[in-house]
């Protein structure tokens, strides 16, 4: 919250609007904050029959309205550290950076076979590379090579507890919040091009149609040849030209042989809309954009996800029963049926029909839905109206399908430098190869529920930056009008994302003054009791930016009428 402070107290305005009591803070508690700093504060006693608690000041974020405080705000609001501590930073320190020969023994060595990186254009935590080889019998060796971070990162060590506790890397608009110290995520761990690096690697021996002919799990030593970005990859894609072309253009045609038996085997295609900014050098945001997703970042991704299944898929079938090997899976539920109809009785307002007869035709309809909305208006809500009609995805050791992927198994193997549950699948392979016993259920279900929680709370905090800048971009826009779509009803107002931008805000029913609005929740709509004029999910409407409020995220709108 931010901190009041007068010579005599001081107290602190809570960001969250669910904590409606300011917090007392005695002056020698204060660590420091000044009058309209930013500050974390912890409650240390709420006398009985006392409106407010007492606090103390825990860490200053600094100046309200800053970028770095505003950012260190989100973090610190859903729990993630603001730094590691020093023995943290000590272990990872002290690993040497140049592989030795000792470490090469014993592994499988890719150093002389084409091998690149393809990620966006600011990344610095490589996790994953590609090899690529021709064989004398026409077939193609694939190797999916993953930073070898388990073997970096012990079991008890300070490095591994820190690594647990956070359980995944946070992605905010402007930084990334590492799951390890740097010296390893962009450093010792990241597949940098022209340097040794040390891999575990799924490798595939694919024919022309994409099936697999053999494979192999085990560790590698890779030598990263070019390290391409999206943009340089989808350059060569759609040129034909360039450094690895041949390779590159091979592996594409392959990719989509993959994706296309993916989505006839029942997967369903969600592609949301991702916001990104352009900032300033002070972190403000001077333009907004969405995100394209071409065929490099689908390639990536769907090489990524043969590894995750087949890797899956290898100890889901080792051991049957009782003697079944305990493992970390990705586990996506098939939805719940009431949300799904109400979602296809939206739908069915747009023209979309949805057929819930089987989770296949349920697939197959929604794919049909995502292919006939795009480029459409109501696109992005339709798309995150789905999504939120789905289970969420899971980590568990219960040997559970992937509805969304139409994966037997999956599991997440492919980014051990910002997520824990890809260290334990590491660990958990690496042990059942060297022919060891199964580990503790126990131990992996408890780890893959507090991962799944905290991938919940990154994703929250994630949200969080998006929403502070969406809001920081219009506080220079306010006065100004835009197109929207209405994103959401409820019994205080309507959401619209904006057209240009997709920036959400909020239009206050008491705000619309031409009727008396009440929610009519069965039918997505708001309903003019006098002259019956309705604002349904999915209208387009006229906006004028009426006020935002920075520190609690909040946009408000007013409704141009006609």
């Amino acid at each position: 919250g931010v901190a009041k402070v007068s010579d005599r107290f001081a107290f602190i305005i809570p960001d969250d609007r669910k904590m409606a009591h300011d917090i007392f803070v005695p002056l020698g508690d204060l660590n420091g904050a000044k009058n309209g700093q930013k500050v974390l504060v912890g409650i240390t006693d709420w006398p009985e029959g006392a409106k407010n608690p007492i606090g103390k000041i825990l860490n200053v974020l600094g100046t309200q309205g800053e970028n770095d405080t505003e950012m260190n705000a989100i973090l610190a609001q859903y729990g993630f550290p603001l730094s590691f501590p020093e023995e943290v930073e000590h272990e990872a320190n002290a690993i040497p950076e140049v592989v030795t020969e000792a470490e090469i023994a014993g592994r499988k060595d890719f150093r002389s076979t084409v091998t690149f990186t393809i990620d966006p254009a600011d990344a610095k935590d490589f996790d994953d590379a590609i090899s690529f080889k021709k064989l004398p019998n026409g077939n193609y060796e694939i190797g999916v090579h993953i930073a070898d971070v388990s073997h970096y990162v012990k079991p008890k060590t300070a490095l591994d507890k820190e690594a647990y506790e956070r359980a995944t890397s946070v992605y905010l608009v402007d930084r990334v919040i590492p799951m390890l110290p740097e010296r390893l995520s962009n450093g010792v761990c990241s597949l940098r091009p022209n340097e040794d690096k040390l891999c575990f690697a799924a490798v595939f021996e694919l024919d022309e149609e994409a099936n697999i002919v053999e494979q192999w799990f085990g560790r590698t030593v890779i030598h990263s040849d070019r390290r391409f970005s999206y943009e340089e990859a989808q350059e060569v894609i759609e040129t034909k030209q360039g450094d690895y072309a041949e390779e590159i253009l091979k592996l594409n045609e392959l990719a989509y042989i993959l994706r296309d038996r993916k989505f006839k085997n029942g997967a369903i295609s969600f592609e949301s809309t991702e916001v990104k900014f352009k900032l300033d050098d002070r972190g403000k945001p001077i333009g907004v954009y969405v995100k394209e997703r071409k065929d490099a970042h689908k390639l990536i991704e769907d090489f990524m996800l043969l590894a995750n299944k087949k890797v899956a898929e290898f100890i889901a079938k080792k051991g049957k029963g009782k003697d079944k090997y305990t493992f970390v899976y990705r586990s996506h539920d098939s939805p719940n049926l009431e949300n799904l109809g109400t979602f296809a009785t939206f739908a069915a307002r747009f023209g979309y029909k949805i057929n819930t007869k089987s989770d296949k035709e349920i697939a197959k309809s929604l794919n049909f839905l995502m292919e006939d909305v795009e480029g459409k208006k109501e696109q992005n809500m339709l798309t995150q109206l789905a999504i939120r009609s789905m289970a969420k995805a899971i980590y568990t050791t219960k040997k559970t399908s992937h509805y969304g992927l139409a994966f037997d198994y999956y599991a997440h193997f492919t980014s051990p430098i910002r997520r824990y549950p890809d260290v334990m699948v590491h660990r958990l392979l690496a042990l059942y190869l060297d022919g060891g016993k199964s580990a503790n259920a126990d131990e992996y279900e408890n780890a893959s529920s507090h991962s799944s929680a905290m991938e919940k709370r990154a994703a929250d905090a994630e949200r969080a930056s998006v929403k502070y800048k969406q809001a920081e971009y219009l506080v220079e826009n306010i006065g100004n009008t835009y197109t929207g779509i209405i994103s959401g009803v409820t019994e205080w107002g309507m959401y619209v994302e904006l057209s240009e931008n997709k920036c959400e805000g909020m239009i206050r029913l008491r705000d619309i003054t031409d009727d008396f609005y009440v929610l009519d929740e069965k039918n997505f709509c708001i309903v003019g009791q006098r002259k019956h004029k309705k604002y349904q999910l999915g209208d387009e409407v006229q906006i004028k930016v009426k006020k935002v409020d920075l520190s609690k995220r909040q946009i408000d709108f007013t409704l141009l009428q006609d």
